[in-house]
């Protein structure tokens, strides 16, 4: 009898999908569309982050915010269109960004309520 061997691939590191198909080299996502190479460390790997409208987001990136935004623990409320200098980029749930906001100071900014400029 023959042996038949099912090699299972490991889950999107991006959405954690399950569904993940080997194309030549590299490991492909269909639902994300998220492409690696599984012998690559992931020492290198940045985080992907991106603004209000699906563009990736780099560190030294000027972003403007695309909402008023109150500031937490202050009656300072940062507008529309306020211009921000991405410092870094932090892995958390609630503030990604570590930006220098023009007229505010040094603070963290939620992705998702900026947009690049």
């Amino acid at each position: 009898m023959n042996k038949i061997t099912i090699m299972s691939t490991p889950p999107c590191p991006q959405c954690q999908s399950e569904y993940v198909y080997q194309d030549q080299a590299n490991l492909v996502c269909p639902e994300c569309a998220y492409e690696w190479n599984p012998v690559d460390s992931g020492e290198d790997e940045a985080l992907n982050v991106k603004d209000a409208n699906g563009t990736l987001l780099q560190e030294g990136d000027k972003v403007t915010l695309a909402k008023d935004l109150k500031v937490k623990g202050s009656s300072l409320v940062l507008k529309i269109g306020t211009k921000a200098l991405i410092r870094r980029i932090v892995e958390g749930k609630d503030h990604q960004l570590d930006c220098k906001v023009d007229g505010a100071g040094e603070m963290m900014v939620t992705a998702q309520f900026v947009k690049k400029a």
